[in-house]
């Protein structure tokens, strides 16, 4: 059951009454609903503890989110309010006074509303203690959820696609007729049920260094039951990096025109995920009508009709369920974490347990997984295996889709009731569509869902990182699938979810009424219902449908406005553009065209006015497509006072200069400005985000007015700080944010007042023990080397640096910090080579040095260089002419990449002395280097070992 909506009310009581009791004296009023939210609690933890399962208690938990958010909108809005008139001036006692009738009424309409929700709890709390939850549910013990078995869990979750048993035929057999240039098949097709690992597969290919080394591009799109057909050629054209900014704006006729012939004329392998029907086929099949083409199609679907309507010699893969064997191999890699340890044994009873529940999955991979998911989180505990057993039983069915179900909706059952809001949260994203990890903490964080009493009860933890342990959890119980880690410390930074899953959480999201989500479809649907929390927009609608007042969440995951729209409520528009393509456009049509460009600004501006006077409650704006939003910005925004969340990322705006009000938003958590004024290279802010100190992520615009300086110094909550420029903000206002993580400068670096004569007579830059990502960005002219290293020296704990401008000597090496785990040199124009440097980090595991990082001739690694490397990048070093490597150095290395490097002739000969060496990857336009590298060529020794050779020979 769903505790966030009554914890973060609870929270809200606890942190923000304080001031409104000893001002107005309601303490009677907000002690009495804090006693009855905390009675509910209770109820809910218990009758949840007990797997309570009645119609009564279901649908009381909707109600009962949706009085506790009720009792949180009025403690806040009061709590606010109050403060604000604190702040403007309660010690002004000729102020008080004129304000007294103000206060009178604003004492009476608080009092009145928590009556009002006292009373509909009560009424609530009658009903529910008619229902003994402790005798209803099963006996047992408590949730599996407690600190010690957390503990004891794995260190780092399960990646799904690294789960894989018996497939190395399936890769083996498919893979022989994509690089088979004879045969007439342009078509192959993975077919199967859902569950059966046909994306899994796909992308085994796709990755496979045979398939890689064959075509000479490759690009995948998810199809999925939604087809859009617009978006899928554009993610294809985006692969082989061919989508220009015209082509976003073109008919999509032409598109299917472009990707077309580029098929026909370049060797190209094309993955289509997930295709529905035959019907979705014909929509794609114009860009893809090539007949005289090296270029192939592999899809995946459901449907064994689709391969044959495709192409007539096409290639038909039925993917088949796993055998026993290979059930059991697939469930022991999940289920136990410790399988992989030697000596370990398997206890004899769980065995026979785990054994047990594989013969109920059908074969079917992802009940595996999940099943073994669940049963790693309860590991040691042999009564926790025997209860999931016992429901694995009653759950499942014959039929192989039923089990599949039925093991899906066990997953969420067994959730513990801090990770079922995290779950059901997920459900707010479309489908296929890849889930950045921080962006989901944050909002987890400002909708309340990780409570506050955890961040103060773990040790001093930030809700942040409890809400990356939920995100753990998630994974642990594979209800998500990690697609991208942090380089340095492995964190999970991207996840998809299984279509099958989402199915789940969107089933349970809706029968909970946690959101609603909105398209073109179901706005008159939208417009009836006057209870709506969240609202989830995956394409485009008119904001006004939403009559809501209470509103707390909005997410649009489409344009602000689309250019379809803009012509339904503008008939003129296919005129304009009809006529300016001809020569006798005259001044009538220039005022037709003034007149739309205003009709089309009105009507944007219409939109964010609506939101702004109407959704006064609301807590999170998420705009995630970007586009063309209006003239600017309006004052209205600072309404809002509600805010945790706000992200304008990649909105455009006429005008560059943003409102002043923004500095109402007291509340805000994570601000995200990354905006673009069209008629300005430089976005104004106005001076007032220092107000918002309780600020926890700051994403500033790429290039910020410099004729405002930004104060940031009261921002000491803030953990992210993204495009910090030192001409717009205060460098020593750094000093104070001792919670900063990560760290963003971007523009000239200069230290102000700095000692070039004593330097270390300069201030420290830097003061957070927590700092572990650092990235300079500066195009615009080079960096002083004393300044870089004195801030460097600051910088001890961090993990992640990223130097792109132009620094010419790296700082030596005391100045780095021995905890980094990825270093990133760009454009550094570095003279001396850089190795002997780096080579000295004890815990170094990824260098990459792209264009101009070095612009000397020779790089030398040497004996025992580089002891934890594992990935090693030079792209476009066009001055390297000779690379060295000893025998000994990079010991560790696994990945090898050499991109452009034009000057170079010939790979080190140390390579074939590094064992561990499992990818090398060659991309060069120098055709005799490629002819030494390939096999019977004469370098080809050096690296005969390596089980991956991509060698890809382009002219650019």
């Amino acid at each position: 059951m769903d505790f966030s909506a009554v914890s973060s009310a609870l929270k809200a009581i606890g942190e923000l009454t304080q001031e409104v009791t000893s001002l107005w004296g309601v303490d009677e009023q907000v002690e009495g609903l804090a006693s009855e939210l905390r009675w509910m609690q209770s109820f809910l933890k218990v009758a949840d503890a007990r797997k309570v399962d009645h119609e009564v208690i279901r649908t009381s938990v909707v109600e009962i989110r949706e009085l506790a958010y009720d009792a949180e909108d009025v403690i806040e809005m009061f709590a606010l309010k109050v403060a604000s008139k604190r702040k403007g001036g309660f010690s002004n006692c000729i102020k008080r006074s004129a304000c007294f009738l103000k206060e009178g009424c604003l004492l009476h309409q608080i009092k009145s509303e928590i009556e009002k929700i006292t009373a509909r709890i009560e009424v609530l709390t009658r009903q529910l203690k008619t229902y003994d939850v402790s005798k209803l549910g099963v006996d047992g013990e408590g949730p599996s959820s407690s600190t010690e078995r957390r503990e004891a869990r794995r260190p780092y979750p399960h990646v799904m696609d690294d789960n894989v048993v018996g497939l190395d035929k399936d890769i083996e057999k498919l893979v022989s007729v994509l690089v088979d240039e004879e045969s007439e098949c342009k078509v192959l097709s993975i077919c199967g049920m859902g569950g059966l690992g046909k994306t899994t597969l796909a992308k085994k290919i796709y990755r496979q260094s045979q398939v890689v080394g064959h075509f000479e591009h490759l690009a995948w799109a998810f199809v999925s039951q939604n087809c859009q057909i617009r978006k899928i050629w554009e993610d294809i054209l985006s692969d082989l990096n061919i989508l220009t900014e015209v082509d976003k704006k073109m008919k999509v006729e032409k598109l299917a025109v472009k990707l077309s012939s580029f098929l026909e004329e370049n060797k190209c392998l094309v993955i289509l995920d997930d295709i529905w029907n035959t019907k979705a086929w014909d929509s794609l099949k114009p860009a893809f009508s090539a007949r005289e083409t090296k270029s192939k199609i592999l899809l995946t679907s459901r449907n064994k009709e689709i391969v044959a309507h495709a192409d007539k010699n096409g290639f038909f893969y039925e993917l088949q369920e796993l055998d026993y064997n290979q059930s059991w191999e697939l469930f022991q890699k999940i289920a136990f974490p410790q399988s992989n340890s030697l000596g370990y044994k398997i206890d004899a009873k769980m065995k026979e347990l785990g054994e047990d529940i594989v013969k109920h999955c059908a074969g079917l991979p992802l009940a595996i997984i999940i099943l073994g998911g669940i049963l790693a989180t309860k590991y040691p505990s042999l009564t926790e295996w025997l209860k999931v057993s016992a429901n694995v039983k009653s759950y499942l069915n014959n039929d192989k889709g039923e089990v599949l179900r039925d093991v899906l909706a066990l997953s969420y059952d067994d959730l513990p009731p801090y990770l079922r809001p995290c779950f059901l949260y997920l459900s707010h994203y479309p489908e296929d569509y890849e889930i950045p990890a921080d962006r989901l903490i944050q909002l987890w964080v400002a909708e309340g869902i990780v409570s506050s009493k955890q961040e103060e009860g773990d040790e001093g933890q930030k809700a942040e990182d409890v809400a990356e342990g939920h995100l753990l959890e998630l994974a642990e119980r594979c209800m998500i699938q990690v697609r991208e880690r942090d380089i340095a410390t492995l964190k999970i930074r991207s996840f998809q979810m299984h279509d099958l899953m989402r199915d789940v959480c969107l089933s349970k999201a809706k029968q909970q009424k946690f959101l609603y989500i909105a398209d073109q479809s179901n706005v008159c649907q939208l417009s009836t219902i006057g209870r709506v929390r969240r609202v989830s927009a995956h394409k485009f609608f008119w904001i006004q449908c939403i009559k809501s007042p209470h509103l707390r969440s909005l997410l649009f995951f489409d344009k602000f406005l689309l250019r379809e729209e803009e012509k339904k409520v503008l008939p003129f528009q296919s005129y304009t553009n009809n006529r300016r393509s001809e020569e006798s456009f005259n001044a009538l049509d220039c005022f037709v065209a003034v007149l739309i460009g205003i009709v089309i600004v009105t009507k944007r501006r219409g939109i964010w006015k609506y939101m702004f006077n109407n959704f006064n409650f609301l807590r999170v704006l998420d705009y995630e497509s970007g586009g063309e939003a209006g003239c600017m910005l309006p004052n209205d925004i600072g309404k809002l006072i509600h805010l945790r969340f706000l992200r304008l990322r990649d909105l455009e705006f006429m005008s560059a200069k943003l409102p002043s009000s923004l500095g109402n938003l007291r509340c805000l958590q994570t601000l995200d400005l990354r905006i673009e004024g069209r008629c300005s290279d430089s976005m104004h802010v106005p001076n007032v985000l220092w107000r918002m100190q309780q600020l926890r992520h700051l994403y500033l615009p790429e290039e910020c007015n410099r004729k405002t300086k930004l104060k940031l110094g009261t921002l000491r909550s803030l953990q992210t700080l993204v495009n910090f420029n030192t001409k717009s903000c205060y460098i020593k206002d750094l000093i104070n944010m001792t919670n900063i993580r990560e760290l963003e400068i971007r523009g000239p670096f200069n230290i102000e007042d700095f000692n070039t004569e004593e330097l270390g007579k300069n201030p420290l830059i830097v003061q957070s023990k927590y700092l572990h990502s650092l990235s300079i960005i500066n195009y615009e002219e080079g960096i002083d080397p004393r300044h870089l290293a004195h801030l460097l020296s600051s910088c001890d704990s961090i993990s992640k640096l990223s130097l792109d401008a132009e620094i010419r000597r790296l700082p030596e090496y005391h100045y780095l910090s021995s905890n980094l785990a990825y270093i990133k040199l760009r454009r550094c124009m570095l003279e001396e080579d850089p190795m002997p440097t780096l080579a000295k980090l004890p815990y170094l595991s990824m260098l990459e040095l792209h264009e101009e990082a070095f612009i000397g001739k020779e790089m030398f690694c040497c004996g025992q260089a580089f002891a934890k490397l594992e990935s090693l990048s030079l792209k476009k070093l066009n001055f390297l002419e000779e690379w060295k490597v000893s025998e000994g150095a990079m010991p560790c290395l696994r990945r090898l990449e050499i991109q452009r490097c034009r000057q170079l002739k010939k790979l080190p000969d140390g390579l074939r002395f590094i064992a561990t060496l499992q990818e090398l990857k060659v991309v060069t336009k120098i055709k005799t280097f490629k002819d030494k590298v390939e096999e019977g060529g004469e370098d080809f020794y050096k690296v005969r070992h390596v089980p991956s050779i991509i060698l890809q020979y382009t002219l650019w």
